[in-house]
């Protein structure tokens, strides 16, 4: 058990059955009364950010998690199928635990989970940008480029993205993960 004097920003706490992560933190002494701690947490399973004030020297339980790094394999009904890279162990995490950066995992991208005490996974990562081949979309003529009009294109993941019209067939792009939004086209 710890209290909140041991409070800093990225701990893990488990509070209300879930597990949060504090954001922020500020320890508060007003002229009268006892001291407090008001902090900002966010939920590490839902993503919920709530504020919170704790009183001072309040016990709460401290969460040690293992962030570890596991290759993406492949996609089947039940999720998303991933190996250990130490011991080559095979194992299925629902894609909800992914969120929509599932969509744009590809075979042999590297993904991190989050386990706690209980080897649960409290979180799961995909990375933050991935670079994609077009595979099918309208083609781009001379000059597009002058306007910003969009058109969708379809990646080899099966996502689909918004891109400019100068993108072809066969070009690979760098797609953010957390909006879903193409960034660049990359020089092949």
């Amino acid at each position: 058990m710890a209290d909140t004097s041991d409070f800093r920003n990225g701990l893990i706490i488990k509070y209300k059955g879930d597990p949060f992560v504090i954001t922020e933190f500020q320890h508060v002494k007003p002229g009268k009364g006892g001291a407090f701690v008001r902090t900002t947490l966010k939920n590490m399973r839902t993503g919920k950010v709530l504020d919170n004030t704790f009183r001072s020297g309040e016990s709460v339980e401290v969460v040690r998690v293992e962030r570890r790094k596991y290759q993406f394999l492949y996609k089947e009904q039940s999720g998303l199928v991933l190996m250990d890279n130490e011991n080559y162990e095979q194992f299925t995490v629902p894609a909800e635990q992914f969120g929509d950066g599932a969509d744009y995992l590809k075979e042999g991208d590297e993904v991190e989970l989050l386990r706690d005490n209980d080897d649960q996974i409290i979180s799961a990562e995909v990375p933050i940008f991935v670079f994609l081949k077009v595979v099918e979309t309208e083609p781009g003529f001379k000059g597009d480029t002058a306007n910003s009009a969009l058109k969708p294109a379809k990646l080899e993941t099966g996502a689909k993205v918004q891109v400019p019209l100068f993108i072809n067939e066969g070009d690979v792009l760098k797609v953010d993960t957390r909006t879903g939004g193409y960034v660049e086209r990359v020089k092949n």
